[in-house]
């Protein structure tokens, strides 16, 4: 199964410790943390969060992809597949997607290109037939794109102390 995802305009690799330097300045940036963290994350934590996500992939054989331009190479943000074991009310009882561009790339439809990649990608491979995701009630842009993938609320909750819309995708 080839873990490579290309579309028009997009190629997703695994993250891999190549990405580091681009990660790092991705989670520095406030118009990227604001709606995720309650502030940047310092290197030492990028260099954990890789880790985990490289780790991801050889536990769970599915996890986070850097998504770059397909002309250039540059770094757009990631997307993925995730199995984090959250701690929350309702738990989550399927595959986690996530997704997180810099904002220079935002309002360009490249969320939406590589998500939907990502979502034919664990029903093809995965045979995943419900997706869930955890998205801030004041992160419209968001919320938008989990609608135009077919994601619907099922529950309002809090984790971390922080308000939370879930939502789940049937697969079709």
């Amino acid at each position: 199964m080839s873990r490579v995802i290309e579309t028009d305009r997009l190629i997703l690799t695994p993250v891999s410790e190549g990405d580091y330097a681009d990660l790092c300045a991705l989670l520095a940036d406030p118009g990227f943390f604001r709606h995720i963290f309650p502030q940047a994350l310092n290197a030492e934590e990028a260099w954990f969060r890789l880790l985990r996500d490289i780790g991801h992939w050889q536990v769970m054989g599915y996890g986070n992809w850097a998504i770059r331009t397909r002309d250039d190479g540059r770094y757009v943000g990631s997307v993925g597949l995730l199995n984090y074991q959250r701690i929350m009310e309702p738990p989550f009882d399927a595959i986690e997607m996530g997704w997180g561009l810099s904002p220079v790339f935002q309002g360009k439809g490249m969320a939406f290109e590589a998500a939907a990649a990502a979502v034919a990608w664990a029903e093809q491979q995965l045979r995943a037939d419900r997706l869930v995701c955890m998205i801030s009630p004041d992160n419209t842009p968001s919320l938008a794109l989990a609608g135009r993938l077919g994601f619907v609320p099922y529950a309002d909750t809090t984790y971390k102390g922080d308000a939370v819309r879930l939502l789940e995708r049937r697969g079709t």
